[in-house]
């Protein structure tokens, strides 16, 4: 199990409920030697990673959207795993179908959202996907709540995220 350190959470509880969460995935990404790949991923539970899943999701959805999301090669990590039914099981009921609405988007233009772009084309992949424009906005109006409802449940659970030391 990941040790998390408790003087660390209690400071960061302090601070806010995305501090909180940091704590763990800040640990989780030293865990995995600085990023996800094949030989790691079972260097994390599912509960693990799909707390990992929220931080990188609200990360880049935060600073540049689902196009940056999934160019930047988190598109299967977070629609091809059960991200958004872990959400709703947490509690993140608005959020989880918010989640497998874009889900739908993703499936069905992959390819066309995964290809390598030059940074023209992927500014432009803002105009060609407007459709998660509305999708962003909700979570931009939700993500306050989302990250109290993970965290909440992340405190309820430890035992579930890390050792506390």
């Amino acid at each position: 199990m990941i040790e998390i350190q408790e003087s660390a959470l209690q400071k960061a509880a302090l601070e806010g409920m995305d501090e909180f969460i940091q704590v763990f995935t800040d640990k989780y990404l030293e865990v995995l030697g600085g990023g996800l790949n094949a030989e790691n991923m079972g260097l994390l539970t599912g509960e693990q990673h799909a707390l990992l899943s929220y931080q990188i999701f609200r990360d880049e959805i935060m600073t540049g959207g689902f196009c940056q999301l999934i160019q930047n090669g988190y598109g299967a990590y977070i629609f091809d795993n059960p991200f958004a039914k872990a959400m709703r099981l947490w509690g993140a009921k608005e959020f989880s179908k918010l989640v497998y609405k874009a889900k739908e988007i993703y499936d069905a233009n992959r390819a066309e959202l995964e290809r390598e772009r030059t940074e023209d084309e992927f500014m432009a992949m803002y105009e060609q996907f407007e459709v998660f424009d509305d999708m962003e906005e909700t979570y931009f109006e939700m993500e306050e709540l989302v990250t109290t409802q993970v965290a909440e449940y992340v405190d309820e659970h430890l035992e579930l995220f890390g050792e506390i030391r």
